[in-house]
């Protein structure tokens, strides 16, 4: 993966022109959280491609949860000498709802990136 794809990709832009953004509001709002905007403003690229899109993230989702839930697991268990229920499971919900957004966001976007059919042009 080339550096000016991963910028690309951290910060929400859009797969075919890489200038134009995702996102109409910050990640740090919770205002219109997870709202891909229609169109991209600089190419006019279309980030809806068909009906329902977006719902195969759901699935990346999944995978950002599940490797969230294992590493927090695993870093109580190792820094921990008897961890306690509560721990685990305190651990789990503040880290799940601290970067929901991220998690919420990036999923949209390694999926615009890796299924839809908007290549790179470089203008």
């Amino acid at each position: 993966m080339s550096k000016r794809l991963g910028l690309a990709i951290a910060a929400a832009k859009c797969p075919q022109c890489r200038e134009g953004k995702l996102y109409s509001v910050s990640m740090l709002s919770y205002r219109k959280l997870s709202d891909v905007n229609k169109t991209c403003t600089v190419c006019g690229a279309n980030f809806h491609p068909e009906p329902d899109f977006y719902y195969g993230a759901m699935y990346i989702s999944y995978a950002f949860s599940v490797a969230l839930v294992i590493t927090s697991l695993t870093a109580i268990n190792v820094l921990v000498e008897v961890p306690k229920l509560w721990m685990y499971l305190t651990m789990v919900v503040v880290l799940n709802i601290i970067l929901l957004p991220a998690m919420l966001r990036y999923s949209k976007v390694l999926y615009l990136y890796g299924l839809s059919k908007l290549k790179y042009r470089g203008f």
